[in-house]
């Protein structure tokens, strides 16, 4: 056992009341217990220390009786945690709160294909028409070329006239379909068989209807295109992404059947309808009996007349059907009007009030 000048636990222990001998042993007081017994250590008598019932002595009472009152081992001292610093901790949740999230998940999903089961039409509208137009070999095009936020013009004031009669919507719910008013109608014309000085004939025509509906014409040029009653109103190949402008060409009996009897011309044109928009018209055509037509020519009113043909069937284009009032020009027999009547005129108005329609 170590003395008092050279150990850090010896001075330790000394504060706690132990006295010194001479020799440097230290002399234990009596604890003044009646069951303990002395004992000797290193050959010296420890009055006091406890024994175990075997009569042995362990360390530990040989210790307290010296005094060497050591401090707790480190292990039995519990560790101290860092604030801020929860390594390895990991919250669980509950059973409960982890079945009541699987049970959310479950109603959410079956909520999920209830809606669109009975609501086809959200799917419709927002991804597959956005979708569409861009998948390979779509039918048709790109929406939003060339629309404006507003009417490129604006339709006359009405006459006020009935006499008019509007072709028949595909949808009961829709009174009319018209063409986008915030788009151009472009347009072009196929000049085979076509009589002499028409070209002119056919301008005059398209600007007169586009005063009568304030929509804006756009003349593309000639174009090889044939005439067919089966016209694809969409044709990337021939007139890029976007919708087949109206076709104005010139035919015969022969080879058009459309045409035989007493039939100048033909007009119309091809509606379209997107998910949660109105129908509306995005190309038509145009076409003229090439034969009838250039006898009509040489007539004192030969040009007006068959200026006035091209206007009828222009009509048609944007919605107008035949009237039985013989005072307009819509009056399915020809019977000598040259110029739209009050009420082809309030149906043309009508027909250029119809909505703008970006999407498509």
């Amino acid at each position: 056992m170590a003395g008092p000048g050279n150990s850090h636990y010896a001075e330790r222990t000394c504060l706690r009341g132990w006295v010194w001998g001479r020799k440097g042993a230290p002399v234990v007081p009596d604890f003044g217990k009646s069951d303990f017994s002395g004992t000797s250590a290193g050959g010296r008598d420890i009055p006091g220390v406890r024994r175990s019932p075997s009569g042995r002595i362990p360390q530990w009472a040989i210790d307290e009786a010296l005094g060497k009152l050591q401090d707790p081992e480190p292990w039995r001292t519990a560790p101290l945690q860092s604030a801020g610093k929860r390594r390895g901790y990991r919250r669980i949740k509950p059973a409960r709160a982890r079945k009541w999230k699987a049970r959310w998940a479950t109603v959410l999903g079956l909520a999920l294909v209830v809606g669109l089961y009975f609501t086809p039409t959200l799917f419709d509208r927002f991804v597959l028409s956005a979708a569409l137009p861009h998948l390979p070999g779509s039918d048709v095009p790109p929406p939003g070329f060339e629309a404006a936020s507003s009417p490129l013009g604006v339709p006359p004031a009405t006459t006020g006239s009935t006499a008019f009669v509007l072709q028949e919507s595909p949808d009961p719910g829709q009174p009319f379909v018209a063409y986008d008013p915030c788009r151009p109608v472009h347009y072009v014309v196929r000049p085979e068989l076509a009589p002499p000085g028409t070209e002119q004939l056919i301008t005059d025509s398209v600007a007169a209807v586009s005063a009568a509906t304030g929509l804006k014409f756009v003349y593309d040029g000639l174009t090889d295109e044939a005439p067919s009653q089966d016209r694809v109103a969409y044709q990337p190949d021939r007139y890029g992404k976007k919708w087949a402008p109206v076709l104005i060409s010139w035919s015969t009996p022969a080879a058009a059947p459309e045409l035989a009897g007493s039939v100048a011309g033909t007009g119309g044109s091809t509606s379209i309808q997107m998910p949660g928009e109105p129908y509306v018209y995005v190309s038509g055509q145009v076409l003229l009996d090439a034969p009838a037509l250039s006898e009509t020519l040489a007539y004192p009113d030969g040009p007006a007349l068959v200026r006035a043909v091209i206007m009828h069937e222009l009509a048609h284009v944007v919605g107008l059907d035949h009237v039985s009032d013989p005072t307009q020009l819509m009056y399915e027999e020809n019977s000598g009007q040259l110029d739209f009547g009050a009420g082809d005129r309030a149906g043309l108005a009508l027909l250029g009030t119809g909505k703008c329609v970006s999407r498509i």
